[in-house]
């Protein structure tokens, strides 16, 4: 998967797929390209879009140097991606709350060095309304050395 072009038909999956994309369990027992075994930090999340929330496992929090109690803040996060990352990401963010698609994308974070995460998405639905996102984001750098 090529982060510099997220194409939304390359990047984005049907709403049925919701279950086998999250199933954290299931995708680090099968994973093919390595991150079974060179996974690092993991964790779930959840973005409220009503209000802006976002609902963060220590794991993630730590992704973003954040300390394990510390709140999630969109703005904090936005600034920790890199910029070609952060316009991709927010690409697929867009297609998917309009399309209803979930999307998977591989970005680039600022750090002391440049740490790569994977972003799993998936839109939740309400009377055929996306009403927020979730899924689970884990750091995916041991693929990118």
């Amino acid at each position: 998967m090529a982060p510099q072009e997220p194409f939304p038909l390359h990047h984005s999956w049907p709403l049925y797929e919701r279950d086998a994309r999250l199933d954290l369990g299931l995708l680090l027992d099968s994973a093919t390209d390595g991150v079974a075994a060179g996974a690092g930090t993991t964790g779930h999340w959840h973005c409220d879009l009503a209000s802006g929330q976002l609902t963060w496992a220590p794991g993630v929090r730590e992704l973003f140097g954040m300390a394990p109690d510390a709140a999630a803040d969109r703005t904090h996060a936005l600034w920790r991606y890199e910029e070609l990352s952060r316009a991709a990401m927010e690409r697929l963010r867009a297609h998917a709350i309009r399309h209803c698609r979930g999307f998977t994308i591989d970005v680039a974070l600022r750090d002391a060095g440049v740490r790569w995460m994977r972003l799993v998405a998936a839109p939740i639905v309400t009377d055929r309304r996306v009403i927020g996102l979730c899924g689970w984001k884990t750091d995916v750098s041991a693929l990118y050395r």
